[in-house]
């Protein structure tokens, strides 16, 4: 049996290219509450300053970043690598009840939390009376 059928049906890093591994495993979560949306990303090992927080247009949510390469010796010898490095990049559409002018974003034991407030959402009332023509 081939090499490349070794670690079926999980391919090895080596047959992932570097800068496309952060892309793929960094994982958004997505929650609303009654007040707002809720975004949380798992990003150990990077800085809040490796990190963009962005709303474009049609009221689109972007966050990416990059996770560096670590540096290599040439005396080392790697057995596994699984920690993944490279930039990643991930986009919501936000709903149109999203206040996108008071987003705030905090970062904290590697735990990225974008927060975006609601409107409120006018109730209509209950009765309403139609007015018949002709």
């Amino acid at each position: 049996m081939g090499l490349e059928f070794q670690n079926f049906p999980f391919p090895s890093s080596s047959l992932v290219p570097r800068e496309n591994s952060a892309f793929i495993n960094t994982r958004i979560d997505w929650k609303e509450t009654p007040e707002a949306h809720v975004f949380k990303a798992d990003l150990p090992g990077i800085k809040k300053e490796e990190v963009k927080v962005e709303i474009e247009d049609d009221r689109v949510l972007q966050i990416r970043g990059e996770r560096s390469v670590e540096k290599e010796d040439k005396n080392d010898t790697w057995h596994r690598v699984e920690r993944s490095s490279g930039k990643f990049l991930r986009r919501f559409k936000l709903p149109e009840n999203a206040k996108i002018d008071q987003i705030k974003a905090g970062m904290e034991n590697g735990v990225l939390t974008v927060t975006v407030p609601k409107e409120e959402v006018k109730k209509a009332d209950a009765k309403k009376t139609v007015e018949i023509s002709g």
